[in-house]
């Protein structure tokens, strides 16, 4: 049987739901991901912001505010609750690999936290996937 908890990244960066929109922007700056699990105060996973989601949240701010000094200013009042996707689908380290497979295709998702009794041990991407699809075929292990 082939789990994520093989093939997910386990330490993940993360943010609170306080951070603001340019403290989230900085950890993708700093970061080659483009997911960021959102937590609150007690380490529970509250949701997911992509960069997809800091760049929409940034295009409707400049729409509704005038001035690049203004726009810069509201982005320390846009904080990661405004801009996460709440409830995101998550998987467990037991979950199969065929599965996450699965949740990807069936709702157009790149990344997937596992929680284990409710704490973030790690996330999976299209990428870990990718890296493992591609592992197997080159060792002969892969079958169609």
């Amino acid at each position: 049987m082939r789990t994520v908890d093989k093939i997910m990244t386990n330490k993940v960066v993360t943010v609170f739901e306080t951070a603001t929109f340019s403290e989230i922007k900085r950890v993708f700056d700093t970061h080659h991901f483009h997911h960021l699990p959102v937590l609150d105060f007690n380490n529970q996973l509250k949701g997911m912001i992509s960069k997809e989601d800091l760049a929409k949240a940034s295009y409707i701010l400049t729409l509704n505010t005038t001035g690049k000094t203004y726009t810069t200013k509201e982005f320390d009042y846009i904080s990661a609750k405004d801009i996460m996707s709440s409830y995101p689908v998550f998987l467990t380290p037991d979950d199969e690999i065929d599965l996450a497979a699965d949740v990807f295709l069936s709702n157009k998702l790149h990344a997937l936290p596992i929680l284990d009794d409710g704490r973030l041990v790690g996330i999976v991407t299209t990428h870990d996937l990718l890296r493992f699809a591609f592992t197997e075929m080159r060792t002969g292990v892969y079958s169609s």
